[in-house]
């Protein structure tokens, strides 16, 4: 449990590191995203999403192209529904999403967030609840799939997705 408090506490300090730019105002700062970032994000996320399962004991997950695929889908489509939640505006589910991107292996869950925040304070978020803390933690998992979507305004709709 040490080692597992001790890795929360790394991957909060590291997303105070992240690069920001200026808001429109009132000291808010948008964390920008540029499309030569993607692979440097998806990696970092990677990293820390493993250095958490590693303290709780959890073997290490690697990227999967299909659930990347999957959750760049759900989070433009998130983004189109101005809503953060599960089901495509096509009534897709999670699984749906998946197989439709090609994945066969066993579909664990989902965790989504709509925000300002970077990828690392995301995952924090997400560790500090216990549905979505279960799915990063989850023992069976050996794939991952992790993609956004940034809005104009700065708003960043953030999918995550796990696999066995």
């Amino acid at each position: 449990m040490r080692a597992f408090l001790i890795a929360i506490a790394a991957v909060t300090a590291l997303s105070a590191c992240e690069a920001t730019s200026p808001g429109t105002g009132g000291g808010v700062k948008i964390y920008k995203i540029s499309a030569a970032k993607t692979s440097k994000i998806q990696y970092r996320m990677l990293d820390s999403v493993n250095s958490l399962r590693q303290a709780a004991g959890a073997a290490p997950v690697q990227l999967d192209s299909r659930l990347n695929a999957a959750a760049a889908t759900h989070a433009r489509d998130m983004s189109v529904q101005n809503r953060p939640w599960h089901f495509g505006s096509d009534g897709s589910s999670p699984i749906d999403r998946a197989r439709r991107a090609g994945y066969s292996g066993v579909y664990l869950g989902e965790t989504i967030s709509e925000t300002f925040e970077t990828e690392l304070q995301t995952l924090s978020a997400w560790m500090n609840k216990p549905d979505t803390r279960r799915i990063i933690l989850d023992p069976r998992a050996r794939n991952m799939g992790f993609s956004w979507l940034q809005e104009r305004n700065g708003k960043i709709w953030w999918v995550l997705e796990m696999g066995g």
